[in-house]
């Protein structure tokens, strides 16, 4: 097998490779400015209360929950690139508007939610696709390093992204600094359109297994639902699969739960400046951008599943020991460095998570694996979103957080429950002659 290997040019040698960090890196250095300015709109410009913050949270997720399993089934069956380039440049027309109606005195709660719902329905077209592309244009023994250069790529430049979106939100206000994560969309899609890979129709899945192209089987492809039957099947259906998916969905849920009050917290209940808002998930992506640089060490020394399995119980107890530390005084410091710890821990589970589905999933099914994967574990998250805000308005915002981060650290149980706290090396799927009928999982 490893004679076989091609030589090792390096993937940024690769154009179409670069073009897909850059645009991935372009577009979430941008996000990173939301992540603070959007909440904050809500919270400084429209004095929105705990309950009302946390439930902008939940509109940006409900897409998953709403959409994710059709979204899955139709990217399978359509170009994905052009559907990345559709849910760029819809991105940039929804954070667009929120400026346009504050510069126009109309901006209310009503139009960030609406906003936050329409970033979730094109993130999860996005999302999907992205990570249905990724396999189809990198070599399968190196798809565990394409993980890694685009979270290492993700979470660098969402460590200067937060810091700097603090201080534009207090120089230039928060509705204004939305402005430039509207282009660095406008950016991203200029950057994937050119991609010069053909941006082919996966074929299509035919009762009978027949190897007509895409474009021919439109009439005697099964109906969508039978599409996202199968990618229910495969992926709950296969047991390290769905351990993987109800350990994320647990960490999601509480996690969720914590951050929808965390702003509230830090400028609401402390009234921290937005700069010292900012240095908190500047932090969490500068450990995230450590932890996936040490990702592949980690997993070769203590082995693959062990590895997700010390990665969540790290993680956990870091993020807890941080709750009581966020304070308006020195303590501070100490809650941002646990909280970044707490993200390097976590790199670890998340990337080996991510290739290992890629790895395992049949080519055609790239779609409908990812679509059902996120229906599960970025669903929960507006459940997770409306708990906290609940929780915020009743308990306080601090004691959501200690809910939060307690629940987290039950993320591992099914995890520990399955056979991946022992497996050093996850399995990969098979080869295209030996693949059953319907795509199966060789383990499913």
């Amino acid at each position: 097998m490893t004679a076989s290997r091609p030589a090792d040019t390096g993937l940024f040698r690769d154009p179409d490779f670069r073009r897909l960090w850059t645009a991935d890196a372009v577009s979430q250095a941008g996000t990173a400015v939301t992540l603070l300015a959007l909440p904050l709109v809500a919270i400084s410009t429209l004095h929105a209360d705990a309950f009302q913050a946390g439930l902008l949270v939940a509109f940006e997720y409900l897409g998953f929950l709403l959409l994710g399993l059709p979204a899955g089934a139709l990217v399978d069956r359509t170009r994905g690139r052009r559907v990345m380039i559709a849910g760029d440049l819809g991105r940039a027309a929804l954070l667009g508007s929120v400026p346009a109606a504050a510069w126009l005195d109309v901006l209310s709660l009503v139009q960030l939610y609406a906003v936050a719902f329409g970033l979730s329905v094109c993130t999860v077209f996005f999302d999907v696709a992205a990570q249905s592309q990724l396999p189809r244009l990198v070599e399968p023994h190196r798809l565990v390093e394409a993980n890694v250069r685009i979270e290492a790529g993700r979470t660098l430049t969402q460590a200067a992204g937060p810091g700097a979106g603090g201080a534009l939100v207090g120089v230039l206000t928060a509705p204004v600094a939305l402005v430039l994560d509207a282009a660095s969309y406008l950016a991203s899609a200029a950057l994937l359109a050119r991609i010069r890979r053909p941006d082919a129709v996966p074929g299509a899945v035919v009762p009978d297994g027949g190897g007509v192209p895409g474009d021919a089987v439109r009439g005697t492809a099964r109906s969508l639902w039978a599409d996202i039957a199968e990618g229910l099947r495969f992926v709950l259906g296969n047991r390290l699969l769905r351990a993987l998916t109800l350990g994320s969905a647990v960490s999601n849920l509480f996690g969720t739960m914590g951050a929808a009050m965390l702003l509230v917290l830090l400028a609401g209940e402390l009234g921290l400046s937005p700069l010292l808002c900012g240095l908190v998930f500047t932090a969490e992506a500068a450990g995230g951008f450590l932890g996936s640089l040490l990702t592949t060490r980690i997993a070769r020394r203590l082995g693959q599943g062990p590895a997700m399995c010390a990665a969540v119980v790290t993680s956990g107890v870091l993020w807890l020991a941080a709750v009581p530390c966020f304070q308006s005084d020195g303590r501070l410091a100490l809650a941002v460095a646990l909280q970044g710890l707490g993200w390097t821990a976590f790199m670890t589970f998340k990337i080996t998570s991510v290739s290992f589905r890629q790895q395992l999933c049949p080519e055609p099914m790239l779609g409908r694996m990812t679509a059902t994967f996120r229906f599960v574990v970025w669903g929960v998250m507006p459940v997770g979103a409306l708990a906290g805000a609940v929780l915020g308005q009743h308990l306080g915002a601090r004691p959501a957080l200690w809910i939060g981060a307690l629940g987290e650290l039950a993320a591992v149980l099914p995890l520990l429950l399955s056979p991946l706290r022992s497996m050093r090396e996850l399995p990969r799927r098979v080869l295209p002659a030996e693949e059953g009928p319907a795509c199966r999982s060789p383990l499913g």
